[in-house]
């Protein structure tokens, strides 16, 4: 398996976001075209249903948890978003946070937070083993590695959006 040369930027907003503005700001991030490898968003979770409790199972009518169009594909939003992360090409990372910073600076009056490095895994994890098997690491896509719980349905906790 070939490792991902990349680097991670987050943005680190200093107030939960809207769903428009969360939309706003991830149509701008795809708008930067195939640079982009994967956008990671994090936040305070908007269940459907009340897990547990006097009221389990009960509908969670949150007004924030909407279904949002993000370069052309509807995603429902399932947090509440406080943070992305944004995975980039090495060679173009002090570019592309320029740009993410132009981003943020029209879309969030309010503040945030820009900061480089690694925020995600880029190396197989014990738990991709006990989700995927052995020889997983060249039959998925490598944007998936580290990302999901061995016990959960990868879809219903990963969106793939198509860039570029």
């Amino acid at each position: 398996m070939e490792e991902i040369k990349a680097v991670d930027i987050q943005i680190f907003p200093y107030r939960y976001l809207k769903p428009e503005t969360t939309e706003k700001i991830l149509n701008s991030i795809y708008s930067l075209g195939k640079d982009i490898i994967r956008v990671i968003i994090h936040g305070q979770s908007l269940p459907k249903y009340v897990y547990y409790g006097p009221a389990r199972g009960t509908p969670v009518n949150h007004p924030d948890r909407k279904v949002i169009n993000v370069n052309g594909k509807d995603v429902e939003l399932t947090v509440k978003v406080g943070k992305f992360i944004i995975t980039v090409p090495y060679e173009k990372s002090v570019e592309l946070s320029k740009k993410l910073d132009e981003i943020c600076k029209k879309a969030l009056p309010f503040g945030y937070s820009l900061n480089m490095g690694a925020f995600t895994k880029v190396k197989p994890t014990v738990s991709d083993y006990l989700k995927y098997g052995e020889g997983f690491e060249d039959k998925i896509d490598p944007r998936l590695i580290g990302m999901v719980d061995p016990t959960s349905r990868t879809s219903d906790k990963v969106k793939m959006i198509k860039g570029d």
